[in-house]
C-alpha cells in the first residue's frame, strides 16, 4: 500500500519559501500536529546534519522526545556533495543503480567508498550520541526529518533502519522534496509529509531556503545541546 502524501499545494514548484530550516520545522508542525499532537508513543529522528534543526522544531511542537539516525549518503569520489546512495551503521546499503551506470565506478571504488562512510557513521555517533546504543523504537510512531530530499536515498536507507526496529508506523517529514524522490519512498512509508514538492529535472535542496548553510559539527552540537 503506497504512503499518503501531504503537501502545501500553494508552495508546489516555487522557490525560497523557507526563512531558514527552523521556519521550515514550524511549517512542518503545522502540517503534522492536526494528526500527531495526541499520538502516543511518538518519537522524532533527525537526519543529520541539516535535519537537527528543523527536527527539534518538530519535536518541541508535537511534545515529542528526539534523537539522531546517524546515515550518511555515500559521496562520488571528487565530488563530495553528490551521492551514488546511502547507508546506515548497520551495514543496509542502498544505491542509485542508474546513477552508477553512468558513472563506470569500479567495484572497488565503490568498497572504498563504503569505507570512508561506515568510519564516518561511527564518529558521528560517537560525536553527536556520545557512542550510546539506538533508541529502542518497537511499537512506537516514528517521524523521520530531514532538510530536504534530492535523490531520497538517504531517506530510503533511513525508513528501512525505522523498520528493522519494529516501529509500528514510520513518517517522513520534510520541508521540501523533488517528486521523484518522494515516489522511490512511497512503498516504504506509511506517511509522506512533504510542504515544497518541486517537478522537474533541476532540484537543489538550497533553492526551498532564503538562508541555507551547510552545518557543521559544533553548531549540530549546539543543537543537540538544547
Amino acid at each position: 500500500m503506497k504512503a499518503r502524501l501531504h503537501e502545501r499545494s500553494e508552495l508546489r514548484n516555487r522557490q525560497y519559501v523557507f526563512k531558514d530550516r527552523a521556519h521550515a520545522g514550524k511549517v512542518l508542525v503545522s502540517m503534522l500536529a492536526p494528526e500527531y499532537a495526541k499520538v502516543a508513543n511518538l518519537f522524532v529522528l533527525a537526519v543529520p546534519s541539516g535535519g537537527v534543526p528543523v527536527a527539534l522544531e518538530v519535536s518541541e511542537g508535537l511534545g515529542s522526545p528526539m534523537d539522531l539516525l546517524i546515515v550518511r549518503k555515500l559521496q562520488i569520489p571528487g565530488n563530495p556533495e553528490a551521492g551514488f546512495g546511502a547507508m546506515t551503521r548497520g551495514g543496509a546499503v542502498f544505491l542509485n543503480k542508474a546513477l552508477l551506470g553512468d558513472l563506470h565506478l569500479r567495484e572497488a571504488e565503490i568498497e572504498k567508498q563504503k569505507r570512508i562512510v561506515k568510519e564516518e557513521l561511527d564518529k558521528r555517533n560517537q560525536l553527536f550520541r556520545d557512542g550510546k546504543p539506538s533508541p529502542n523504537l518497537e511499537s512506537k510512531s516514528v517521524i523521520l526529518v530531514d532538510d530536504g530530499l534530492a535523490s531520497g536515498y538517504t531517506m530510503m536507507a533511513s525508513i528501512d533502519e525505522v523498520k528493522k526496529r519494529n516501529a509500528a508506523r514510520t513518517t517522513v517529514a520534510v520541508p521540501t522534496a523533488s517528486l521523484s524522490s518522494l515516489e522511490r519512498l512511497e512503498d516504504m512509508a506509511d506517511e509522506i509529509y512533504c510542504a515544497n514538492i518541486r517537478e522537474g529535472a533541476f532540484f537543489a535542496v538550497a533553492d526551498a531556503y532564503e538562508d541555507w548553510y551547510d552545518l557543521d559539527h559544533e553548531e549540530v552540537m549546539r543543537l543537540i545541546g538544547k
